[in-house]
């Protein structure tokens, strides 16, 4: 997601939910319309409380090879595994997916 405030954030589900599209929200605040939906199945998945203003939450090595297990092994999609453990972004799940497979293992 681009640099928006928490308030941006909300700003931009509560419109959603007052019928805005998708299209103008993204436009409105510069966004990939991507990022808009995922943002917006971020908080009604998890409320509000998923922005939260902590800059970096840390992740075990376990955790992330559980989590990639889920997209590897049981073939779930990126977005649906990032939304179920909260991510801010599926992006992060997609940086840890690129070092696993660059064989890294420090996930």
């Amino acid at each position: 997601m681009s640099k928006l405030t928490r308030e941006d954030k909300i700003e931009i589900y509560e419109r959603r939910k007052m019928g805005e599209t998708i299209s103008s929200l993204a436009q409105a605040f510069n966004i990939r319309e991507s990022n808009i939906k995922y943002l917006i199945a971020l908080i009604k998945k998890h409320g509000y409380d998923i922005l939260r203003n902590d800059k970096n939450r840390g992740f075990s090595k376990d955790f992330k090879l559980q989590t990639i297990n889920k997209i590897l092994i049981n073939h779930e999609s990126v977005n649906s595994v990032a939304l179920d453990i909260g991510l801010i972004s599926a992006g992060i799940l997609h940086n840890w997916l690129s070092k696993f497979k660059e064989n890294e293992y420090n996930v």
